[in-house]
């Protein structure tokens, strides 16, 4: 099931003990450089640095007192894994985390920090489910998916519900898109609670299974993507797809170069640290493929976990 309005509501009422309201940010210079108004809605300073804490605090918070016993398990290898250990460890159960056993140490190292119980499998998604069952079954916990899951996407919606209140007169909000679960929630909460507002998504030309999917009108996975945008490889889910096809008005690809450029960018200019798949949703207004000048719009930073010992540009 698709959720409403109503349940990102309930999202936001559940997690506002926990999760931050993020500030949202202007820059005079970025401005310009663009050529619109343009209003950055900082997830890069929600916990975990990611936005992805949102959808895992209100699946962890949504759980009956019966269920949250057993725990929470899920696979992933990046800030979803965090944000699910994150939550977990608020609300005192267990989150069992399944990861590829070639995730970066620095990841490896914030899943435990957050109190996840790692399982490391090989690096195929067949292993990864495999495992991820396997637990399940001997744990009773409860699966949690990145983004194929109503919960999830409620609690991403959460970040749009916060940016509309603040900025009720954007005309569109940009966000990057993976595997679907922020461009999901902010499709629905902004297309409900503004008539007429256009919901963007950046995504890399070198990752552009969601751009082929709704090109073509069905599921097109992903196929051996190659991007710095790392939090973008995922390929829509089955939950997704659908809310996307169906509320968003286009997906516009980027290129790598574009990518690092706003990145840089924004570090340089509005002094924050970004990710690359934050800077993908900045490197449509960059890129300027479609025309956005001269409106009022809302970017939403996905992210800032950034591994300071590879940055794209060194």
């Amino acid at each position: 099931m698709s959720p409403t309005l109503n349940n990102i509501r309930e999202a936001a009422e559940r997690i506002r003990p926990y999760a931050h309201r993020t500030p949202v940010l202007t820059n005079e210079s970025l401005n310009q450089q663009v050529g619109a108004q343009v209003f950055l809605k900082c997830e890069n300073f929600q916990k975990v640095g990611a936005f992805k804490f949102r959808g895992a605090c209100n699946a962890v918070y949504s759980l009956s007192d019966d269920e949250a016993a057993r725990g929470v398990c899920t696979h992933s290898s990046g800030n979803h894994a965090q944000a699910l250990a994150l939550a977990a460890k608020m609300r005192g159960i267990p989150a069992y985390i399944v990861m590829p056993n070639n995730a970066p140490s620095v990841k490896k190292n914030a899943v435990a920090g957050y109190g996840g119980l790692i399982t490391f499998c090989e690096p195929t998604l067949e292993a990864r489910e495999s495992t991820l069952d396997r637990i399940r079954l001997d744990t009773g916990a409860n699966v949690v998916h990145p983004y194929n899951d109503a919960r999830v996407i409620a609690g991403q919606g959460t970040a749009a519900l916060e940016l509309l209140e603040d900025y009720p007169d954007l005309d569109v909000i940009i966000v990057p898109v993976g595997g679907g679960g922020l461009l999901s929630g902010t499709s629905i909460a902004a297309t409900e609670l503004k008539k007429g507002i256009r919901i963007i998504a950046g995504e890399p030309d070198m990752a552009d299974d969601a751009f082929r999917s709704i090109k073509a009108g069905k599921l097109i996975p992903s196929q051996n993507p190659k991007t710095i945008a790392d939090g973008l490889l995922t390929s829509l889910g089955t939950l997704t797809f659908p809310i996307i096809q169906q509320r968003a008005e286009q997906i516009v690809t980027v290129s790598e170069a574009g990518i690092i450029e706003s990145m840089k960018y924004v570090w340089e200019r509005v002094k924050i640290i970004i990710e690359p798949s934050s800077a993908v949703a900045v490197a449509v207004l960059w890129e300027k493929k479609i025309d956005l000048s001269r409106l009022k719009i809302g970017v939403i930073l996905s992210g800032g976990n950034v591994d300071l010992e590879k940055l794209p540009w060194q």
